[in-house]
């Protein structure tokens, strides 16, 4: 069964206690961050006195994804807002292997990004460390995006690195996906989907995280 975790980054902000609360009852089992700069990626979107008013809301875990640059700056203070999962990008840390392991050492699951272009080359001798590999199936920065049809290709790929390494790692995706993809995508080898726009502009956005979650209904 996957793992859906709604991005409130479509979430409406001027009702984000109600939108919450629908998630808190909902059978979602984590809460995505799309924490964003400006720099790394042209958008920016929320920052830690937001993250900290969420976990208040929440007993679901925190799944940040870091769109940042120099994000070994900030670590320590993810942690101290609430966040559970951090993802950092492999095309912005220069020192990958130091940041993965100051993570864990932090107590929170680390996870790596990849942009949809990157090689997972970069993932061979870390992968046993990380608990989550981020495939970006759209470019980062802003939601509701067309989803990459390549990228079926490139979770098969991760996946068979995963067995052959004999790591846990989940691999998540995130951007487009729908009730018309998650079923190839899960089939593919995915264990975790960030699903936004798809929630949040659905009629009934409880229904839609069962429909997803059940892979009911599917289109």
């Amino acid at each position: 069964m996957p793992i859906i975790a709604p991005s409130i980054l479509t979430a409406n902000f001027l009702r984000l206690e109600e939108e919450l609360h629908m998630l808190n009852i909902s059978k979602a089992d984590w809460i995505h961050l799309d924490i964003m700069d400006g720099i790394y990626v042209p958008n920016i979107s929320f920052g830690f006195s937001i993250i900290r008013q969420i976990k208040t809301l929440t007993k679901k875990p925190l799944d940040a994804h870091l769109m940042i640059i120099d994000a070994d700056r900030y670590l320590k203070e993810f942690k101290d807002s609430g966040v559970d999962r951090l993802t950092v990008h492999l095309e912005a840390c220069t020192h990958l292997d130091r940041t993965i392991s100051e993570i864990s050492n932090l107590g929170m699951k680390p996870g790596v990004a990849l942009n949809p272009h990157t090689s997972l080359e970069g993932l061979q001798y870390i992968l046993p460390k990380l608990s989550m590999v981020l495939i970006m199936t759209v470019n980062p920065g802003f939601g509701g995006q067309k989803f990459i049809d390549y990228s079926y290709e490139k979770v098969r790929k991760l996946k068979d690195m995963i067995l052959d390494s004999g790591a846990s790692t989940l691999i998540q995706v995130d951007g487009g996906v729908s009730k018309s993809n998650i079923k190839p995508l899960f089939d593919a080898g995915v264990d975790a989907f960030v699903v936004g726009n798809t929630i949040f502009s659905s009629s009934d956005p409880l229904v839609m995280i069962e429909d997803l979650k059940e892979m009911n209904n599917l289109s």
